[in-house]
């Protein structure tokens, strides 16, 4: 789907910032853009330094924290790590058991079973663990909703420490003010708390494993090196659990991939190695694409202990076999998402729900553990807030992925009478709901719904106006300064209108993949521009567009100008390297 181009703009005195800074004028703007526009921040994002962590014990309960697990340590009191089966909690998870260890501390981890026992603390379970002479649980990426089961586990006797960065449950009263609720543990450590004065609030589950594991550090003289080798853990949760990567985050994620490059971890390794990108200068698309999601399908298909094996691997062996399964799970996952997403898509282009603001559609035969994927891939291509749901085990339930302007978890709210459990927040949810209430909530959802039809367009940001002669290696050098991309530090886009376009071919065995062959000014200087999963709608426009002469262009392509928004990058191939630049849309120039 086409979006609508937008140029950022800024009254800041580029100039004069990159003067003060030393800075590129051209990263200075992309930093301004991204709300940075003073030395100090810039020299904080650009720098990234560990200097900068915060110190952990300003987060509210921590020092309580860190006291029980200091005397459960000194005396032998069993402690049970309680995580969750995504990359965040399996990362979290590992950060907290390399921790214990390290500190000599007498533990176990529990890892729940999605389908079994769903998220989060499970009665069950808990009972179990008293069974088996846990005396302390500490959480990780969940437990801040537990409200029933940690009242349970106190109940029997033992001790409680939720870490989490989940959002509070609350509850409405008449006049629908919202008051939220702890749960009664001995400890509650997560920064969202509105009591938590700590000074960046936007830490994933593993940020705050690694925060945690950083204040005992210092509590039981663990040298304050030795706490890094945790960072290359928490990049992987802080990356693929879609946080903003700035502030806290970055500093995590950036110095976690430096470690990453080199890792010692045989789990780590193996997985690199047989993921096809050893050798590679990792970044957040290998972390984001191609591990996480490895780490991800054992949670999925079937239980994220696999995950945490692979991470405690102690030999080579046992780290190659694990490595090979948790590929081989993702390929199986990819292979549902595929068919997920198409059987999605034919409901939606044969049935009325097309012309819906907001898709709710049951598919009785989706994988549970990938409806979330399947929703984001929806509302990918159609810019439609989307919900995929599934047959589970009591109910149907499902994930819903949302669009900029329309706060799923809000809306979700209002429909409440409606659904058995739900959670979430704006962008992403997860609910369930019996299956008579589905018809009814489709229709609460769309008749609610104030999204116009522009806001189904999706918007572009754009960076900066580039010419192409102004693209150079040090540029994308400079580039590379930002990373690592992803949420609230996207991977800069700029933008050029009027290019001429010297050739096009449309490649692949699926012919989706379009490569330009551009002028560089008025000279007869060339760049490659190459783009994505767009080669069948290219085609057609350019029919539509020349018509008889459309096989013509494709050979020749004489006298086509055309816009681009784009990014560069330097492109290695059998020894040769060369600037190409990557295309996020086009479109052909009104002049």
């Amino acid at each position: 789907m086409k979006g609508k181009w937008m140029i950022k703009c800024s009254s800041v005195n580029i100039k004069e910032l990159s003067k003060t800074t030393g800075v590129n004028p051209i990263m200075v703007n992309i930093l301004v853009n991204r709300g940075i526009k003073t030395p100090y921040d810039i020299d904080r994002f650009v720098n990234a330094s560990l200097n900068d962590l915060y110190d952990p014990f300003l987060m509210q309960d921590m020092d309580k924290a860190i006291e029980i697990i200091k005397e459960g340590i000194k005396h032998g009191k069993k402690i049970a790590i309680y995580g969750d089966y995504d990359v965040d909690g399996v990362t979290s998870t590992v950060i907290l058991y390399k921790a214990l260890k390290r500190c000599k501390g007498n533990f176990i981890y529990h890892i729940p079973n999605r389908e079994d026992e769903g998220y989060g603390m499970n009665s069950e379970r808990i009972k179990s663990l008293k069974e088996e002479g846990v005396d302390i649980i500490l959480s990780c990426d969940n437990g801040i909703s537990a409200i029933e089961q940690v009242k349970l586990a106190k109940e029997l006797g033992m001790k409680v420490i939720i870490t989490d960065h989940h959002e509070l449950s609350f509850k409405e009263d008449e006049n629908g003010e919202r008051h939220y609720i702890l749960p009664e543990a001995d400890a509650v450590v997560n920064p969202k708390r509105g009591d938590c004065s700590y000074p960046f609030k936007m830490l994933c589950g593993a940020g705050i494993a690694f925060k945690f594991a950083q204040a005992l550090y210092s509590v039981m003289n663990v040298n304050e090196d030795e706490i890094y080798e945790l960072l290359q853990y928490a990049a992987i949760g802080t990356i693929c659990d879609v946080v903003d990567l700035v502030d806290e985050n970055r500093i995590i994620a950036k110095n976690g991939l430096k470690i990453l490059k080199n890792t010692e971890n045989l789990g780590l390794k193996a997985l690199i190695k047989e993921t096809n990108i050893e050798g590679k200068d990792l970044n957040s698309y290998h972390i984001g694409y191609i591990i996480g999601p490895c780490i991800n399908a054992t949670g999925r298909l079937e239980t994220a202990k696999l995950s945490v094996e692979l991470l405690l691997a102690e030999d080579e062996r046992t780290a190659e076999d694990l490595a090979s399964k948790l590929h081989k799970l993702n390929v199986e996952r990819q292979e549902m998402t595929i068919k997920g997403v198409e059987d999605i898509e034919e409901i939606i282009e044969n049935t009325p729900l097309k012309n819906d603001k907001v898709f709710v559609i049951y598919k009785e035969d989706i994988h549970e553990s990938i409806a979330g994927i399947v929703a984001g891939k929806i509302k990918e291509k159609y810019n439609v807030p989307t919900i995929v749901l599934t047959r589970g085990k009591d109910m149907p339930k499902g994930s819903g992925r949302s669009i900029e302007g329309y706060n799923m978890f809000e809306e979700l709210l209002k429909c409440k009478d409606l659904l058995e459990k739900f959670g979430g927040h704006p962008m992403a949810a997860g609910l369930s709901l019996k299956e008579e209430n589905i018809p009814m909530l489709r229709k609460s959802l769309n008749q609610q719904c104030k999204l116009k039809k522009e806001d189904m367009i999706p918007k572009i940001s754009i960076d900066k106006r580039l010419q192409l002669r102004e693209i150079s290696t040090d540029l994308v050098k400079n580039l590379k300064i930002l990373e690592p991309f992803g949420k609230g530090n996207p991977s800069p886009l700029f933008a050029e209108k009027n290019v001429m376009v010297d050739r096009i071919s449309i490649l692949g065995k699926d012919r989706n993949t379009i490569k330009f062959s551009l002028r560089i000014g008025n000279s007869f200087n060339k760049i490659y521009g190459l783009c994505f999963g767009r080669g069948k709608e290219f085609e057609e426009e350019l029919k539509m567009k020349y018509g008889d002469d459309y096989d013509n262009i494709i050979n020749n392509s004489q006298n086509i100008k055309m816009d681009f928004i784009f990014y560069p990058y330097i492109n290695e191939y059998n020894g040769y390297v060369s600037i190409q630049i990557r295309i996020v849309d086009y479109r052909f120039s009104s002049i």
